[in-house]
């Protein structure tokens, strides 16, 4: 089986837009091993990617700010050595950037090994040339598609499968069991569960105005729900806190969490409902009932994708209240038969556990609505968890076959989107 390498390395969003192809490849090569680079602030995250052996951090933002730094010097040896640490069968640079380009072209290939990455720019996406000068194997996408699909199509190129009509993200979290079961039916008892506010976002441009969010929560408790309020910055936090205020005892705001434990607690709420962001899209990884906000028609590129259990709404200059509402009412109905949320399945306790802290709490691992543990340990995951379906080997090309700089090796059919 192929060891294989993923260049992903930010930002949020796009990292959790790369999982359900780590999904695919093991469906269709179940015995692969997979690695992932990634920037240190995600590598919460991607520990918890079902099919990730090996999470190799960087911190290629910070490095550049202090490249002659004695301690850049110091962390870039380190991360080198564990880049190089073995030869891979095939690296792919899902991220299409000079950055990732440098880290691909970094990682060491064994004999016959090839390095993939994409031939262009597809729409409302960054794209640098770099990345397929240094590719042994370009591959032309579909130029509007959408970012899940993209990496899944890369991949599928790659390796010689062909794209599951099934998507998975194949994320876990730790979750309190009773909590997640009482939830999963998205409960409208106070004291039974709640749905997650996510407000804020990298762009202002992205946000929905307080009124609206105050508005939203008042329905929302008066419908029985109780409401939690996560932040990732000061500013962030300061909205949260005007916010509960305003809304009142059935509003919490939370602490500030790593990606980790943030996303144990999302696991556990009874929905979600935020602009586009990270978060929101931690959530449809999920596969929380979830509404997501667009200010902009970029819902085809990024949006939740064919559950009745999520969905976006768009409006300009944003989406107004009542339609916010009206589609979580839709999304929070339509999970109940869904199969939307964690639900835990008890299995066989695993040793030597090494887990990431959840509020003091050792609890039960839960996934998305398919996969399931309990208390694995998620440094070796892909062993522990797997139930995907077999299939036979797949031929991996030589090195060397493609001369490039080129751009279209392999045309993949148009996705159809937009």
């Amino acid at each position: 089986m192929p060891r294989i390498l993923i260049v992903k390395l930010s930002s949020l969003g796009d990292v959790v837009h790369a999982m359900p192809a780590v999904q695919d490849m093991l469906a269709a090569m179940p015995g692969a091993q997979i690695d992932w680079v990634v920037e240190r602030a995600f590598a919460p995250l991607v520990a918890r990617c079902q099919g990730v052996q090996r999470v190799i951090p960087c911190e290629l933002r910070r490095w550049s700010k202090a490249v002659l730094s004695p301690k850049t010097r110091s962390e870039w040896t380190t991360f080198k050595a564990d880049l190089q640490a073995q030869p891979y069968d095939v690296v792919l640079d899902l991220q299409g950037l000079t950055k990732s380009a440098a880290v691909a072209r970094m990682a060491v290939v064994a004999p016959g090994g090839v390095r993939y990455a994409m031939a262009n720019r597809t729409a409302g996406s960054s794209y640098e040339a770099p990345t397929r000068w240094v590719a042994d194997v370009a591959i032309r996408m579909p130029a509007h598609t959408h970012a899940v699909r993209r990496a899944r199509l890369l991949c599928a190129g790659a390796l010689g499968y062909e794209m599951p009509d099934l998507e998975r993200f194949g994320l876990l979290a730790l979750v309190n069991t009773a909590q997640a079961a009482i939830n999963s039916g998205v409960s409208k008892n106070p004291d039974k569960g709640g749905v997650a506010l996510i407000h804020g976002s990298s762009r202002a441009d992205k946000c929905w105005p307080d009124s609206h969010w105050l508005a939203l929560g008042t329905q929302l408790i008066t419908a029985g729900y109780t409401l939690a309020l996560p932040h990732g910055t000061a500013h962030e936090e300061q909205t949260a806190q005007r916010l509960a205020q305003a809304l009142g005892p059935q509003a919490a705001v939370w602490p500030r969490l790593d990606l980790g434990a943030l996303t144990d607690r999302l696991a556990a709420c009874a929905g979600v409902i935020g602009v586009d962001s990270g978060l929101s899209h931690i959530a449809v990884a999920l596969n929380l009932p979830h509404v997501q906000i667009y200010n902009f028609p970029t819902a085809w590129r990024t949006g939740p994708l064919g559950q009745p259990h999520q969905c976006s709404v768009f409006g300009q200059p944003e989406p107004s209240v009542d339609v916010v509402w009206r589609a979580w009412e839709q999304v929070a109905s339509a999970s109940s038969y869904a199969g939307a949320g964690p639900h835990p399945r008890p299995l066989p306790q695993a040793g030597g556990m090494n887990l990431p802290q959840a509020g003091g709490m050792n609890l039960p691992l839960a996934g998305e609505g398919v996969t399931h543990v309990r208390l694995a340990d998620l440094s070796a995951i892909s062993g522990q968890l797997s139930p995907l379906p077999r299939a036979g080997d797949v031929n991996l090309p030589r090195a060397g076959d493609v001369n490039l700089p080129r751009a279209g090796d392999v045309n993949l059919p148009r996705a159809g989107e937009g």
